[in-house]
């Protein structure tokens, strides 16, 4: 595991890896891995057999109601990565502590604030 692994794993609370996501969507993997290239996801390799895996707080609803991709998470990866931000380093940003949020930009983009999230993410490029 390299230093950066290490980092992100002990900010990233829990990861699902695709066929996971894949059977709570009721979609084959193929289209969780579209959802990754596509840049609605990011998906990191962890693990012994280096799967991928996509943190599970970027993964809403629930059973009962269904599950989809955290609202505002597709735009927000837009925006960091326009910032040239790598996978890794949207991770950290994502998953850093906050106090003027409060929480993590992660935790605040589950809770309905998005608008917030990507307007620090725009100002990160100034």
């Amino acid at each position: 595991m390299t230093e950066i692994d290490a980092k992100i794993d002990a900010l990233v609370p829990a990861w699902l890896n695709l066929p996971e996501i894949a059977e709570m969507f009721g979609v084959e993997v193929t289209r969780v891995r579209q959802h990754v290239k596509e840049g609605r996801l990011i998906a990191v390799r962890r693990g012994e057999n280096r799967a991928l895996h996509v943190p599970a707080p970027f993964i809403d609803g629930n059973a009962e109601d269904g599950y989809k991709i955290v609202k505002g998470l597709p735009g927000l990866l837009t925006v960091l990565r326009d910032d040239g931000f790598s996978d890794e380093e949207m991770l950290e940003w994502l998953f850093t502590p906050d106090d003027t949020l409060p929480g993590t930009p992660a935790q605040a983009l589950s809770e309905n604030r998005g608008t917030e999230v990507k307007r620090r993410a725009q100002a990160l490029a100034v």
